[in-house]
């Protein structure tokens, strides 16, 4: 499902350039649940923005779900991202405007799926926000808007999911329903799982852990 070799990532501020990224190689199979950990700083989230195609890599090769990105313009991304990648991130990032289904349905609207609305709309019974379609995110508590951005995700039944502390903002019974819905979908649909985490027991409900330091992988394995 992913392949990096020598994957660097570097910006450039006013203090020179900053290396974000350095000669980073990951290997994750079809499947696979792969928690994601180090410190702030550490270029975990750079590089889930890497794997979504949201930034371009300065350097090294970088293959998801078969397509290389390196060689894909803005559209191609784009096409990308809707037809393979689901991303959950901390802040819920839902559209205020629109209703919890129109919110969730989007993805589907955007590939021309007919329906969408419908699709929708089993996804968030499936989270339990049944009762919830037409309330809009400042009408939503922190959990529910979270739930709202997890049907999102899993909604068009992405090859790879990619969260990013996605309890950050939740206490921890709130953050705990969420994963458990977050690794039931990701097991119904068979789908592989990248998630950052800051917290030890979620990073130890996955298959495998990572560990990042100072944008180098520094310990990879099965726990």
């Amino acid at each position: 499902m992913i392949q990096a070799l020598n994957l660097s990532f570097q910006v450039r501020a006013q203090a020179g350039e900053i290396n974000i990224l350095r000669g980073v190689d990951l290997a994750v199979g079809a499947g696979e649940a792969v928690g994601i950990v180090g410190p702030s700083g550490s270029g975990k989230t750079s590089l889930l923005m890497l794997l979504a195609g949201l930034d371009r890599p300065t350097g090294g090769t970088l293959s998801v779900a078969g397509h290389d990105l390196t060689r894909m313009n803005e559209d191609q991304l784009a096409v990308f991202r809707r037809d393979h990648v689901g991303i959950v991130f901390q802040a819920f990032h839902l559209v205020p405007t629109m209703t919890a289904l129109e919110n969730v349905a989007v993805p589907l609207e955007f590939a021309g799926r007919a329906d969408a609305f419908d699709r929708a709309e089993a996804a968030l019974r499936s989270v339990g926000l049944g009762h919830r379609l037409t309330h809009y995110p400042g009408q939503l508590s922190g959990g529910e808007q979270q739930r709202v951005a997890l049907a999102r995700a899993f909604v068009a039944e992405p090859k790879l999911l990619l969260a990013d502390e996605p309890t950050g903002n939740l206490d921890r019974g709130t953050g705990g329903h969420v994963m458990d819905l977050l690794f039931g979908l990701r097991e119904q649909f068979g789908t592989t799982l990248l998630l950052i985490t800051h917290d030890p027991l979620l990073a130890e409900r996955c298959e495998r852990q990572v560990r990042i330091e100072d944008g180098r992988i520094v310990s990879d394995g099965a726990r």
